[in-house]
C-alpha cells in the first residue's frame, strides 16, 4: 500500500471516538501518525491509508485493545497474531473462519458469530444482543474478511453485507471496501459469499505470518477508488442507461472523444476493462433486483440486456458461484 492510497477523515473520527479522549489526547495521538489534526474539521478530508494503519495500531497498543473500546471485553493486543496462527493451522478456507470466528465469540462478549453453508452461498452471521454502529461492524468484518483473504491468498468477493444498524451519514469507504451491496436497518447481520470459497486450501508459513502482521492493519485496507477515475465514470454513466442500449468500445471511446485504443490504454492503466466493468454494472444491478420479489427473473434478464432467463442464470453464477433463484431465497429468507 502506498501514500497515495487514502481513507476518508470519517474514519479516523470513528476510530477515535470509543479509544481516545477528544481535545490534546486527539491532537497528540493523530500528530504522532502524521495525520494534521485540523482535517477533523473537513468533512471530506482523507489521510494516507498508511497513517491511517498507524493510528489502528498506536490506539490499539495504547488500550491493550484491538477493537477500539467497542466492546465490553477488550480484543486484547496480540489477538490477531493469534487468531491468524490458529486459522492458518487449518487445511480449508471454511475450517479456518470456523476457528477464527471462535475465538472471536469467545473473546468480544457482544459479537457472537457462527458460519452458515447454504448450498452454493456462505453467510457469516452475528448475533449480537443489539444493534451496533457501523464502524463496529465493519472493522469486525475488516478482520476477518482480511484474514480470510490473507489465508486463501486472493480476494474473497462479497455479494452483500446486511446491517441490523441505520444507515451512516458516510459509507462511501466501506462500500469500496467491502462491497456496492450494503443493506442497513436488516433484521440481522451478516456477510454473503460463495460457499466454494470455503474449499479453498490454507498453505501459509510462519515466515508470511511474520511479515502480514508486520503491514497489518495497512495490508487489509483496501485501495480507495478515485471517484475522478475513467473507470468510476463509465460506472456512472452506464446505470443511468438501458443495458440495451450500452455503447459499444468505439461507440464509448467516440463519446469520451478519445480513440478506442487510448480507452482501452487509459483503463487498463487504472486495472480495469470494458467488458469488465460492464459485468461489474450487471451484477451490481442484478443483486439489486434479486432483492426485490416482485421483480421476475425474466425481467431481470431483459433489463440487464441478456437474450433470456438462462443466459442470465449463467451469467449470474459465473459473478457469484451461486444460482439467482437461491440467493433470492437466502436474501428474502429473513425470518429464518
Amino acid at each position: 500500500m502506498s501514500e497515495k492510497d487514502t481513507i476518508s477523515i470519517h474514519l479516523v473520527r470513528e476510530a477515535l471516538l470509543q479509544s481516545c479522549a477528544p481535545g490534546a489526547a486527539t491532537v497528540e495521538a493523530l500528530s504522532k501518525v502524521g495525520i494534521v489534526p485540523a482535517l477533523l474539521e473537513q468533512p471530506d478530508a482523507r489521510v494516507p491509508a498508511t497513517a491511517y494503519a498507524r493510528l489502528w495500531r498506536l490506539l490499539a497498543r495504547r488500550r491493550d485493545d484491538e477493537f477500539f473500546g467497542m466492546d465490553p471485553r477488550k480484543l486484547k493486543s496480540g489477538s490477531l497474531a493469534f487468531l491468524c496462527g490458529a486459522a492458518m493451522a487449518q487445511p480449508s478456507l471454511g475450517a479456518s473462519l470456523e476457528t477464527g470466528l471462535g475465538f472471536l465469540s469467545l473473546m468480544l462478549e457482544q459479537m457472537p458469530a457462527q458460519l452458515v453453508r447454504q448450498q452454493s452461498l456462505a453467510e457469516i452471521v452475528l448475533l449480537e444482543p443489539e444493534p451496533k454502529r457501523a464502524f463496529t461492524y465493519f472493522t469486525y468484518w475488516m478482520i476477518v474478511h482480511g484474514v480470510a483473504c490473507w489465508l486463501a491468498g486472493r480476494r474473497i468477493p462479497i455479494l452483500a453485507i446486511e446491517l441490523r444498524c441505520p444507515q451512516p451519514d458516510f459509507y462511501d469507504d466501506y462500500r469500496v471496501m467491502f462491497s456496492d451491496n450494503l443493506r442497513f436497518d436488516r433484521p440481522r447481520t451478516r456477510m454473503i459469499f460463495s460457499a466454494d470459497c470455503l474449499d479453498l486450501p490454507i498453505k501459509r508459513s510462519p515466515e508470511e505470518l511474520k511479515r502480514f502482521l508486520a503491514y497489518a492493519p495497512a495490508n487489509i485496507l483496501v485501495k480507495y477508488r478515485d471517484p475522478n477515475s475513467l473507470a468510476t465514470r463509465i460506472k456512472n454513466d452506464l446505470r443511468q442507461m438501458p443495458a440495451d442500449s450500452w455503447p459499444e468500445t468505439d461507440g464509448l471511446a467516440a463519446s469520451l472523444c478519445i480513440s478506442a485504443s487510448t480507452l482501452r490504454r487509459r483503463l487498463a492503466d487504472e486495472g480495469q476493462t470494458y467488458q469488465g466493468l460492464k459485468d461489474s454494472v450487471r451484477k451490481e444491478l442484478a443483486i439489486v433486483w434479486l432483492a426485490e420479489p416482485q421483480v421476475s427473473f425474466t425481467e431481470i434478464a431483459a433489463r440487464l440486456g441478456f437474450a433470456d432467463a438462462s443466459s442470465f442464470y449463467k451469467a449470474f453464477r459465473k459473478w457469484s458461484g451461486s444460482n439467482p433463484g437461491h440467493y433470492r431465497s437466502l436474501i428474502l429468507n429473513e425470518a429464518s
